[in-house]
């Protein structure tokens, strides 16, 4: 009968000691993790000639990945360089008469400058100065009229060199450059496919430091601060497995918790969000629920 009573006030003594454990041993905040994603669009329309990624590859910033087809716009700028020649030829007069007179500009500019250094030495004089003014009003004024006479050839040699700048851009623009360091989650198009600008190609996040989103209340606000190190928790095989975080980010406002707690006194509870930052060792995943322990 004793040992029966024995026994019993141990199993007492365990289950009180086990009840005390669990109250205290509770997480800070629970959340789960996620990274900045930035989805990668076709800057130009046309056939992805080439498109070199899987999902899982490691992209470097500024790495070369494939391009869109350019033949269109290659032959665009053949025809504006054709169309340019043909024009400068006929007013070869004209754009050869210009170029002498603002060779004479640079000069006169250049003679004003000798003479204003003169004046300040007290070897030159006021009317040298206003001579060589003068010359330049002269020269800039017939360069003015040649460009009137001859403004309907001028102006479409300039519309052209536009032209050849925008063909120029969309040739650059359909070059697919990687913009950051990162793994590739997702790929929306395949080689050889039919593109249009603004059209998904990938997604792409920076894994090596996960971002773990946790709510807490403002009781909790006092204990915490942006920088300080925490320890993140989440689950192994056998029991949890830890990690060393750091505050990025903690809201400046309340908000409703959100709907993924079910109990209705949890939802209608105010809290914060919180942001820490964990590096990634590789086995951390977006969307993987943790929990946060403050040390």
């Amino acid at each position: 009968m004793k040992n029966h009573i024995y026994i019993l006030e141990m199993a007492l003594l365990a289950i009180t000691l086990f009840s005390c454990g669990n109250g205290n041993d509770k997480a800070d905040g629970y959340g789960n993790f996620e990274a900045t994603e930035i989805t990668i669009s076709a800057e130009n329309n046309g056939k992805l000639m080439q498109f070199n990624i899987n999902e899982g590859d490691i992209l470097k910033k500024n790495q070369f990945i494939g391009y869109i087809d350019t033949i269109p716009l290659a032959l665009q700028r053949e025809q504006l360089q054709v169309s340019k020649a043909v024009i400068s030829s006929k007013s070869k007069g004209v754009l050869s008469q210009i170029s002498v007179l603002k060779s004479k500009l640079k000069t006169a500019n250049t003679n004003k400058s000798r003479v204003e250094n003169l004046i300040k030495d007290n070897a030159g004089t006021q009317k040298q100065l206003d001579d060589v003014e003068g010359e330049i009003d002269v020269i800039k004024n017939q360069i003015r009229s040649v460009e009137i006479q001859n403004a309907p050839v001028v102006n479409e040699l300039k519309s052209i060199d536009v032209k050849l700048k925008q063909i120029d851009d969309q040739i650059q623009k359909s070059k697919i450059i990687n913009p950051i360091n990162g793994t590739v989650l997702t790929k929306y198009a395949e080689p050889n496919e039919i593109t249009a600008f603004g059209k998904p190609l990938y997604k792409i996040a920076n894994l090596n430091i996960l971002q773990l989103r946790v709510y807490i209340s403002e009781t909790q606000l006092t204990n915490i601060k942006i920088g300080q190190e925490v320890t993140v928790k989440v689950d192994d095989v056998d029991t949890m497995k830890s990690y060393n975080g750091i505050i990025s980010w903690i809201a400046s406002e309340a908000e409703f918790t959100p709907k993924i707690i079910q109990t209705k006194e949890e939802r209608v509870a105010l809290v914060y969000a919180v942001k820490i930052d964990v590096k990634n060792d590789g086995s951390l995943k977006i969307g993987m629920p943790a929990e946060l322990w403050l040390n």
